[in-house]
């Protein structure tokens, strides 16, 4: 119930606080604690071609990464401000479809040391991926992107 909870309000942040994403038609459609799923329909994220749009993949992608880390935070009530950093994108397939990102830590890392250099420094830096599947499961996009997280005094 408490997930339940964060997500919902994560997800009225980002519709208020981020014009952009309610014109996307943005959800946060699962969240675990480990992974967090980002959807988004095709018809306000189409291209002239008639796919998903390039910039709307990169944003759903971009956003399902900062909602996962920002919904850490808030589970463990935490107050930071989340920045990315860098990213790095491939795009493989188009999207012809609505469209889910899933976003979860790279293998290397872990919110709990994240959160303990957070706690002692007061800023740290997280690897996270993000992906997007075709209905047969193809990879049709991805996103590897470093952010950082500054502790509110």
């Amino acid at each position: 119930m408490r997930r339940t909870a964060l997500r919902e309000a994560a997800q009225a942040q980002i519709l208020a606080d981020i014009p952009l994403t309610r014109f996307m038609h943005l959800a946060i459609s699962g969240w675990d604690g480990e992974s967090l799923r980002m959807s988004a329909p095709l018809e306000p994220n189409v291209n002239d071609k008639g796919c998903a749009f390039g910039g709307s993949l990169a944003s759903v992608m971009t956003l399902a990464c900062w909602s996962l880390i920002k919904l850490a935070a808030d589970e463990r009530g935490l107050e930071c401000d989340i920045y990315v950093q860098d990213s790095n994108l491939h795009y493989l397939a188009p999207v012809w479809e609505d469209f889910t990102a899933e976003a979860r830590l790279v293998e290397n890392q872990s919110f709990e040391a994240f959160f303990s250099t957070l706690g002692a420094r007061g800023k740290a830096r997280l690897a996270v991926h993000s992906a997007v599947r075709l209905a047969d499961g193809t990879l049709a996009c991805s996103l590897n992107a470093r952010f950082v997280a500054l502790r509110r005094l």
